[in-house]
């Protein structure tokens, strides 16, 4: 029964089931047609045959018109025995009075003298028109009747003085009709069962080239490339065969360059130091490397594979997928217990495609242990310089005691003292300024003075100032113009105004310094999606590739010498990244040696309308 289904449902024999039909329907179409024009014309063939000959209508007129009834029945009855046609059943006169005056029956002779009740004859008398009918009577047998009008000129006009009824049997019509349409009928049995054997063979002819494609396929889905499929000729399933061909010389291709392109994926996962972790798009886990289980104590792979990266980082409860899918954040693992201490950075990135839609996730572990080490170490230096730099602000003091006490009366000695003192002590002093605050936002002490502040108005006030340095200073130590370029929208966000005024004093500051006089300093605002970006470029000598990565550490200088004669503390930068840390934002160098370099912030906000507190309220 399955094997009878299957035959059913393939295409070889829907192809002649098809052909079969149509012939079927086209025979139909042609025999219906066919006999249709075959009975037409029989039909006006044998009308023709049992028309009355020329002579005889106007006889019959002659005899109609006679006074004398007897003696015209009688003449009626002569005319009629001339007529010799063997298609013919039976002739009937009829006078205008609708009385039947003769007959070509010799056994229905009595109906003579008798009115007709016949409608055509009605119909042929009052109107004078041409009546034909065909009727079945006795035994199925059809017969044509003809009612013609009989008529006459008298008195210079053309009247009806009776009618001519022909009786004639067609039987002999339709049998020759019905001997041609078994004819017909027994070819088109012949002609279908040839059509179908026909039909058989060309889907056959059709079928067997898409049978071995369709198997080329299977083996091509099962991962067997060496099969070929046999072209039969040039004409579209020859070039379908080509390119299924083709299609498994590239795919056999395509999957030796995938699989050692895996290969070598999982020798660079397998040895690299960093754990890595790849996601589906609902964060189940479907690769991880040896790294990776190594720095979470994961035991084997079946361990983490099919898991919710949520639970493999365990920060469900702290994030969720969405979050890390949106936001993308670095986080930081700390997996330290009470004998081993263990930090790492997790790097999160999305797998994308080039339509956008999402497909997982990559996150990069990577142990900073030894980072998160050195770096409380740091805060903890910078806490006791910050102590121990009074010290020598109590030597310096000592000078001023001894300036007080008469060596101001020195000449010499007084004005070196004096500018030393007062150089040392305001270096000294920013420097412990900038170590307290750096050790308080280590130490998360910090506080903010949140405001919502229009970031434009705040920078324009803050470049004023610069501006203002240079117009009031007759002899400035150098000469710079500064350029700015802001959106036209205003853009408000929620800062520290004070906080946020001294980075942007910092990164102006560093422009001015290491510029060359007479340059250009552009600042400019725009505004992102969720970001406003605040950029500071300058034109002064670049830093150089090697240094960007630790341009915001501490203490570090690019040039030393240079820093040092330019009065800095080596803070300026690191304090500004803590800020704009502390404010959910950015910030980020773009440096080409030579030719100048580019600070940038950026800044979380929220569309802000002045109502909406109004609104609130």
């Amino acid at each position: 029964m399955q094997r009878f289904l299957k035959l059913f449902q393939s295409i070889h024999f829907k192809i002649a089931l098809v052909f079969a039909l149509m012939l079927l329907v086209t025979l139909e179409f042609v025999g219906a047609f066919f006999v249709h024009q075959l009975e037409q014309q029989n039909r006006k063939n044998f009308s023709s045959q049992i028309a009355l000959p020329t002579y005889i209508v106007p006889a019959l007129g002659q005899k109609l018109t006679l006074n004398n009834q007897t003696n015209a029945d009688s003449q009626i009855h002569a005319v009629l025995a001339d007529i010799n046609n063997q298609n013919i059943t039976e002739v009937r006169v009829i006078d205008a009075k609708g009385t039947i005056r003769g007959t070509t029956d010799v056994n229905n002779q009595q109906i003579v003298g008798q009115k007709t009740t016949d409608n055509n004859v009605k119909n042929a008398l009052s109107q004078q028109r041409y009546e034909k009918d065909i009727v079945e009577v006795d035994n199925g047998q059809r017969y044509e009747i003809v009612t013609t009008p009989i008529t006459t000129v008298q008195d210079g006009r053309s009247a009806v003085v009776g009618v001519t009824v022909v009786r004639a049997n067609m039987e002999s019509v339709y049998q020759s009709i019905n001997s041609i349409t078994k004819i017909y009928l027994y070819a088109s049995v012949v002609a279908i069962i040839l059509g179908i054997i026909m039909a058989i063979v060309i889907s056959r002819a059709i079928t067997r080239p898409i049978e071995e494609i369709n198997q080329q396929t299977r083996l091509i889905a099962d991962g067997d490339y060496s099969g070929q499929v046999k072209i039969y000729g040039n004409d579209e399933l020859g070039q379908l065969a080509q390119a299924v061909n083709v299609l498994s010389e590239r795919v056999e291709e395509s999957t030796a360059a995938s699989e050692s392109e895996r290969r070598r994926l999982d020798s660079v996962l397998a040895h690299m130091s960093d754990g890595v972790i790849a996601t589906d798009r609902r964060g189940i886990v479907t690769i991880i490397n040896e790294g990776a289980l190594n720095l979470l104590g994961i035991d084997s792979l079946d361990d983490a594979v099919g898991n919710s990266i949520l639970d493999i980082l365990s920060i469900r409860g702290q994030y969720s997928l969405r979050q890390l899918l949106e936001t993308q954040e670095e986080l930081v693992l700390d997996l330290s217990g009470t004998d081993h201490e263990l930090i790492l950075h997790a790097y999160i990135s999305l797998i994308q495609r080039a339509s956008g839609f999402i497909s997982g996730l990559v996150i990069v572990l990577h142990d900073v242990t030894e980072q998160e080490k050195i770096d409380r170490e740091r805060r903890v230096f910078v806490s006791n310089v910050s102590h121990e730099l009074r010290t020598p602000l109590t030597s310096v003091r000592s000078y001023i005691d001894a300036l007080v006490d008469g060596a101001w009366k020195d000449p010499e000695v007084a004005p070196s003292f004096l500018q030393v003192t007062q150089d040392e002590t305001q270096r000294m002093i920013r420097m412990i300024n900038d170590l307290l605050a750096l050790s308080r936002m280590d130490s998360g002490t910090t506080k903010l003075e949140l405001e919502y502040v229009n970031l434009n108005e705040l920078l324009n006030y803050i470049l004023n100032r610069f501006d203002m340095i240079i117009e009031k200073d007759d002899q400035p130590e150098k000469q710079y113009r500064i350029v700015r370029e802001f959106t036209e929208k205003d853009i408000w966000v929620e800062l520290d105004t004070d906080k946020f005024t001294q980075v942007v004093d910092n990164l102006m500051n560093n422009a001015i310094k290491y510029s060359p006089d007479g340059s250009e300093i552009t600042v400019r605002l725009l505004q992102t999606n969720n970001y406003a970006i605040l950029s500071v470029t300058d034109q002064g000598l670049g830093i150089p590739r090697k240094d960007i990565a630790k341009i915001f550490d501490r203490f570090f200088r690019v040039d030393k010498a240079r820093s040092r004669k330019q009065g800095g503390t080596g803070l300026g930068l690191a304090i500004s990244k803590e800020v704009v840390t502390l404010l959910g934002g950015r910030i980020w160098v773009d440096s080409v040696e030579g030719k100048g370099s580019t600070f940038y912030i950026s800044l979380p906000f929220e569309k802000y309308d002045e109502g909406d507190d109004w609104d609130a309220e």
